[in-house]
């Protein structure tokens, strides 16, 4: 024997509203296979639920009511293999940029969970070795936004010919580069080929101070005084690196090298 469901308990199953499967019966996406002449009541089999959860699935991917009508009208299997396959290629990019935008948020909430602990960050000037650093120059972009640091590399990848961009791989990291008065941001290299715009930051010590967009002129000037008068350096380039700190907010790690160490 069939069994019924009211449209209640059918919403209830895929997780959305009466009024939704009214929409979807007005609209002949998916009729209840019963209906009562008498009071208009509609009611669901199991088979028409599992259409519903096809729906409610494919809406996720961001497609229209009037795409997954079509799709489900299919009565042929190739073409519905054809859709599947497009279908799962739009998840997987959804799933890649919804991870990248969870790194970035869990990025900005390991920073809230330090100032939470209580953590103190250095102030002033320290000393910190770092290895030897190879980071791609931007062809553009010379100062850090919202919008370029939310999705910072998809940049780098971009500037990279399509022959050569398996031959990379990025940290997740951000920073300026300053030479001889010309600044750009750069992305540090995991993996990487000869290309234009690479560059070396040797391994070595490095003079290196905190600050935020604020003060950051005025700390990086400092940090290049102390390298002088202190350790008699002249730096040939400076390093900020963009460290985030919140949602739409990031402060900054100067970096002046001090002594390169050689192999």
């Amino acid at each position: 024997m069939q069994k019924y469901f009211s449209i209640g308990e059918a919403a209830k199953a895929v997780h959305t509203t009466s009024e939704t499967l009214r929409h979807y019966d007005r609209i002949g996406l998916v009729k209840p296979s019963k209906k009562d002449k008498w009071t208009n009541y509609r009611y669901y089999t199991e088979q028409d639920i599992v259409r519903l959860q096809t729906v409610r699935a494919l809406q996720i991917m961001d497609l229209s009511l009037q795409e997954i009508k079509t799709v489900l009208e299919y009565d042929e299997l190739e073409k519905i293999v054809d859709f599947l396959a497009q279908a799962e290629k739009r998840a997987d990019e959804k799933i890649a940029t919804l991870q990248y935008s969870k790194s970035k948020i869990q990025l900005a909430k390991a920073d809230y969970e330090r100032k939470l602990q209580g953590q103190q960050k250095f102030d002033g000037t320290f000393l910190k070795a770092y290895p030897e650093r190879m980071i791609l120059l931007s062809n553009t972009l010379e100062t850090p936004t919202l919008d370029a640091l939310w999705n910072y590399l998809s940049h780098f990848y971009n500037q990279v010919v399509p022959a050569r961009k398996e031959q990379f791989s990025f940290e997740d990291l951000a920073g300026i580069y300053t030479e001889n008065g010309v600044s750009r941001l750069f992305a540090v290299c995991i993996r990487y080929a000869e290309i234009d715009g690479l560059k070396v930051l040797p391994k070595g010590t490095y003079l290196c101070a905190n600050c935020t967009e604020e003060n950051r002129e005025q700390v990086l000037n400092e940090a290049v005084r102390i390298a002088r008068t202190k350790y008699g350096v002249a730096p040939t380039f400076t390093v900020q690196l963009i460290v985030v700190s919140g949602i739409l907010h990031w402060n900054y790690q100067v970096q002046i090298l001090l002594s390169a160490n050689q192999e």
